[in-house]
């Protein structure tokens, strides 16, 4: 049985990724970020919980980085800072955690020798589009803190594929929504407040589009990514081709959810306006011709879902406090 390690296993996407690592057949251990609590982040919740080997560290420490990923052929690596907001705040904490943490795995790869090594992107490194839908090709820009260090962890991954043959992919995922994702995020956000009855939003800016992809089709994307060697030293994007402004979300979920709301700006909720990504559509032509990934779940569908899960699970949150 393939041993795989999970960073960032307790988050979001992480702890999808884990669960459908376990049912495709996979030894799985996840890392977790220690905590004095022992606290697993939302494997706690999982109904495979007895089945995943968990470890506690952090991903900035390179000793408990090499000790999870000893005897583990691959290894996909999420744990990231990814709040753009905070990162306005503190940016020596994204270098710290993104940049160095994507060192200790790299270098440690190199030492233990692990024959698969995933790195997670994000669709933010190619800052507001010059041209659509994006492709790999397109240019880099760091219009945020937080996008900056995620080049710099993705050119760091290619330096020690150029330099010391390290089998290296690199997943670039457009923006994925769906159950367990932070209420900072833009359609918890919508959700959330929608569910506590509120007639008026508290929103950023409406304008940008966003190409948006259901998690469990992300994580799909993943596991399809691993499987396929043509793909060994590129960089793949996940997403759907299809992009929608976030007033028009709103419209959407508010259609779904039978409400009629008014959109409030909230200026802690703005990005400073160089630093705003405006336009992002996803060409996911590289992943659809190179492996069996499709798509399983539109919007509407993957809103519905997210929508219900969130109905049932609201009481995790802190509704009423808007944290960077």
């Amino acid at each position: 049985m393939e041993k795989l390690l999970i960073t960032g296993a307790g988050g979001f996407i992480g702890s999808h990724l884990v669960e459908k690592c376990i049912e495709e057949g996979y030894a799985v251990r996840a890392f977790v970020h220690y905590n004095s609590k022992n606290n697993w982040g939302w494997l706690e919740q999982s109904k495979y919980i007895n089945e995943i080997e968990v470890l506690s560290g952090d991903i900035r420490d390179f000793d408990s980085v090499h000790n999870a990923m000893n005897t583990c052929d691959t290894v996909f690596h999420l744990a990231a800072l990814i709040g753009i907001p905070y990162s306005y705040v503190t940016p020596l904490a994204y270098i710290k955690t993104n940049v160095e943490g994507t060192y200790n795995i790299l270098q440690s790869a190199k030492m233990l020798g692990t024959k698969n090594i995933i790195i997670t992107s994000t669709s933010e490194t190619y800052g507001t589009a010059k041209y659509v839908p994006i492709d790999e090709k397109h240019i880099h820009f760091g219009q945020s803190p937080y996008s900056a260090s995620k080049i710099a962890a993705d050119q760091l991954a290619i330096s020690y594929l150029k330099s010391f043959e390290l089998p290296v992919k690199i997943v670039r995922p457009f923006n994925t929504y769906g159950p367990r994702q932070s209420a900072r995020a833009i359609i918890p956000t919508i959700i959330m407040q929608i569910l506590l009855g509120k007639e008026k939003i508290s929103l950023g800016n409406t304008t940008p589009t966003r190409d948006l992809t259901y998690v469990k089709d992300t994580v799909s994307g993943f596991i399809n990514i691993l499987k396929c060697d043509k793909l060994l030293g590129e960089t793949i994007n996940i997403g759907m081709n299809q992009e929608i402004t976030i007033a028009n979300l709103v419209n959407l979920i508010s259609e779904i959810m039978e409400s009629n709301v008014e959109i409030i700006s909230d200026a802690q909720r703005i990005r400073p306006e160089n630093s705003e990504v405006k336009r992002l559509l996803c060409d996911n032509s590289k992943l659809v011709n190179n492996t069996n990934w499709l798509p399983k779940y539109d919007l509407s569908t993957g809103l519905i879902e997210t929508i219900e899960w969130l109905k049932n699970n609201i009481d995790l949150y802190k509704t009423e406090t808007y944290n960077v």
